[in-house]
């Protein structure tokens, strides 16, 4: 009898709300014997009879993608969950970091499903913040040095990106988004455009759009997603809304 064929799914199941979710993301997640991710996402997928679900801590990214991969290579089809867009400091890349370390997994049928970012989904509320050249950082020094983070920052804000600011404080780390305010401070204009966009595609969602000058950092948390404005990032007032914002295709 010839051994059943497992498979793994890396799946991104968007910023938060269902409408977010890819056709693909939600057959994947219809078709998988066990889901397994980090506890608060899991509790997003919709329950099916007969699922196991394997839900666990955020710091044991590593050990979830063993477990995925250990499953799918006993036969299982498995999902294993991510926020956003799962190769966006998310499990695709932990998933291949098990993956090099294992050679039995390679020939593995791995499949990554994308999502939509946390990013995509907070600038097209906006307009199109990201509507020329960015580029993303995360602000968790967890598994690297701050020192390589303060760094990749001031060359972004020198070469005038606009930035897309991940895990920007937690508990555990509650100074570094004072830090990050403090190198662009010292290298942008007070006039810059800050966007804060906490929670996107949740209940609780809130977005602010002010000025570096006039920016809060105290106020935000690991929900909060930062843009930091390029000299080209506009700002289309309107009287009773959020403002359109968008960065201009054409060098200041």
């Amino acid at each position: 009898m010839t051994a059943r064929q497992g498979r793994l799914y890396v799946v991104g199941l968007g910023p938060g709300d269902a409408g977010f979710l890819t056709h693909d993301a939600s057959a994947a997640l219809e078709e998988a014997e066990d889901v397994i991710g980090y506890a608060p996402y899991v509790a997003r997928v919709p329950e099916r009879p007969g699922q196991t679900r394997l839900a666990s801590d955020n710091r044991v990214e590593l050990d979830r993608a063993r477990e995925a991969l250990s499953r799918a290579a006993a036969g299982r089809v498995v999902a294993v969950v991510s926020g956003g867009d799962p190769g966006v400091f998310a499990m695709a890349s932990a998933v291949f970091e098990a993956v090099e370390g294992e050679p039995a997994w390679r020939d593995l049928d791995i499949r990554v499903l994308p999502g939509i970012s946390a990013m995509q989904a907070a600038a097209a509320r906006l307009g199109a913040p990201l509507g020329h050249d960015f580029c993303v950082i995360s602000l968790s020094d967890n598994l690297k040095p701050w020192d390589v983070i303060a760094a990749r920052l001031e060359h972004a804000a020198r070469g005038d990106f606009v930035i897309a600011l991940y895990n920007p404080a937690s508990r555990a780390r509650p100074q570094r988004i004072h830090d990050a305010f403090a190198i662009l401070r010292g290298l942008l204009e007070p006039e810059t455009v800050i966007i804060f966009a906490k929670s996107v595609g949740r209940a609780e969602e809130n977005i602010l759009v002010t000025r570096l000058a006039e920016a809060d950092p105290s106020q935000v948390d690991m929900s909060t997603l930062i843009i930091v404005g390029a000299r080209g990032t506009r700002v289309i007032a309107r009287a009773a809304a959020t403002p359109f914002v968008y960065t201009s295709r054409k060098a200041p």
